[in-house]
């Protein structure tokens, strides 16, 4: 099988996201060939190069988010009618205005009334087919013609009053995002050579990642599976308060049409969590369509801390992750300091690098809270004073790797106020510790019940709960295993690629052939490497010839001898 493999800002990048789960897929996957399809977001995302790939890796294609080429197209008049049309109904769309409405551009449906879906779906589409017959929209997205557009769209009657209230700087802004997300539509990766050729698309996250596999399904039938780990919508919501208000609105309404279109499109959607799954549901996707499958992570590095739980030292703390203010350590520490009232020897370890340049402010900050909450003790006059808490990395001398830091206390805490998957809670269970988290994201099915809860924000609860598994060892003890048989049922490697397998085989028995493969002979063949090329048993003539009712007629005819692959050139990889 050929997968094309769709990623934004990920795989093969060395510093992108979600490129440990992709590695670990190509790699299992070993019998299946990828074709990667990359968009990276930024220079130094490129200059830092890719991760090493695996033979099975045939080809991989890139193309910049960050950057705008200039593709030299020059729009006729006609395409510039088109343009508009195409754009303006986008715009209509995400503005909220109703068809038909004065100022409105005019519909696809020819008299029919359509659904906003089917507006959105024609007008993206139509841009597409634009793209291809004039050989990109580069230019015609960073016109000023599209900022008109939308602005007439927004001040349309119908359109929602966020609409209405945008602002030249809102328009600009609106328009910018747009056409970041729509360079996809200008690249030529949907040839017969290309995306045409994959059995299958993949799509590694939401949102621009999802437009190759839209564009590669129109044009050329190619079947799409969308995977996410979360929900690109949602992750608007919560990286956009400050925006101003129709700016929120109109990539808000972008971000949920194209999330719904892809729902609809893909033969299957997959979710990391129920929590995602939930957030892909009201955004649209049908539920016969979903399939929950947990990150696979590697559990060899922390085999042996499970298998040696006595190691940890009991009256710490531990905290692993990154530092950002979403993980709320504030409320840690302060949630520390009740815990040092009633048990005076415990320490806390923070341990994590800072999130990009908000999280090294937030990273100093909460060393100063510390310091002022925790004075440094000192045992006499002479003596250095010592900080009941520690801030850390991995990597250095005391834990070279994620393993020692787990290792090195007896509960660990996670106290984020925002979170998808928590990774570094699978991997404390791994380690079979007890955990005390907060009630965010995915944390309660993650934990299934073999770990302490508390709502978020309530460093009261969070210190009740850390001292109720502090003061009694024996439950840690019988948490900690639990936890640790739980993510090695549910959260490994193994299950994580023996689950994409079974989806890509079932994605591919049931889509149409959209090519037919020859043998030497010149006649056509279902599969250009039948199934019985790998049994290791000698087929004649006698064998029991198979027919298929109601199939095509060459179905029936005579076998053809079963081949075995030839390798590609070197120079063709």
């Amino acid at each position: 099988m050929r997968i094309g493999l769709l990623t934004e800002g990920g795989y093969p990048y060395v510093s992108g996201d979600a490129r440990l789960w992709c590695d670990r897929l190509v790699h299992g996957l070993a019998q299946h060939e990828f074709d990667v399809y990359a968009l990276s977001r930024s220079e130094h995302q490129e200059d830092e190069g890719w991760i090493p790939l695996p033979p099975n890796v045939r080809r991989v294609r890139t193309a910049p988010l960050w950057m705008a080429e200039d593709d030299e197209v020059v729009l006729g008049r006609r395409a510039r009618r088109r343009f508009t049309e195409y754009f303006g109904d986008l715009a209509a769309v995400l503005c909220g205005v109703p068809e038909g409405a004065s100022g409105a551009v005019r519909s696809f449906s020819e008299g029919v009334p359509a659904s906003e879906a089917d507006r959105f779906a024609n007008a993206l589409y139509g841009l597409a087919e634009l793209a291809r017959d004039e050989g990109g929209l580069a230019g015609a997205l960073r016109s000023e013609a599209a900022v008109r557009t939308l602005e007439r769209a927004c001040r349309a009657p119908g359109a929602h009053r966020a609409a209405r209230e945008a602002r030249v700087p809102d328009l600009l802004a609106v328009a910018a995002h747009l056409e970041r997300t729509l360079r996809p539509l200008s690249l030529d990766w949907y040839e017969d050579d290309g995306l045409g050729a994959v059995d299958l698309c993949h799509a590694a996250s939401g949102g621009t990642a999802v437009l190759p596999g839209l564009l590669a399904r129109h044009f050329t039938g190619v079947p799409l599976m969308v995977t996410e780990y979360g929900v690109r919508l949602r992750t608007h919501y919560l990286t956009t308060p400050d925006a101003p208000p129709a700016v929120r609105s109109l990539l808000a309404a972008f971000q949920g049409r194209l999330a719904a279109e892809a729902y609809g499109r893909a033969e299957v959607v997959t979710a990391g969590n129920t929590h995602t799954r939930r957030w892909q549901e009201r955004c649209g996707a049908d539920r016969e369509k979903l399939r929950t499958v947990y990150p696979g992570m590697d559990a060899r590095p922390f085999a042996e801390v499970g298998e040696s739980p006595d190691c940890a030292a009991p009256d710490t703390l531990v905290w692993v992750g990154r530092v950002e203010p979403a993980k709320d350590l504030v409320s840690l520490l302060h949630a520390f300091a009740e815990v040092r009232k009633r048990q005076p020897r415990t320490r806390l370890r923070i341990v994590g690098a800072p999130a990009g340049p908000e999280g090294a402010a937030y990273l100093g900050h909460c060393r100063t809270l510390a310091a002022q909450l925790f004075p440094d003790e000192a045992a006499g006059p002479h003596a250095a004073g010592d900080n009941p808490v520690s801030f850390e990395e991995i990597g250095g001398p005391d834990l070279p790797v994620a393993a020692d830091a787990y290792a090195s206390g007896a509960v660990t805490v996670l106290s984020s106020v925002v979170e998808g998957f928590p990774v570094g809670l699978a991997e404390a269970m791994l380690c079979g510790r007890a955990t005390v988290s907060t009630d965010v994201g995915a944390v309660v099915e993650v934990i299934g019940g073999t770990g302490l809860v508390v709502p978020p924000r309530n460093p009261r609860a969070l210190a009740e709960a850390c001292v109720a598994l502090l003061r009694d060892p024996e439950r840690r003890a019988r948490l900690g295993a639990a936890a640790r048989a739980r993510a090695l049922e549910l959260f490994t490697v193994e299950q994580n690629i023996e689950a994409f397998h079974g989806i890509y085989l079932e994605i591919v028995s049931r889509a149409p052939v959209r090519r037919v493969v020859l043998d030497g002979a010149g006649e056509p063949l279902p599969f250009s490497i039948p199934a019985e090329a790998h049994v290791p048993v000698r087929w004649t003539a006698a064998s029991p010839r198979l027919t298929a009712r109601g199939g095509p007629g060459w179905a029936a005819g005579r076998p053809v001898r079963a081949t075995t692959p030839v390798p590609a050139p070197e120079g063709a990889r």
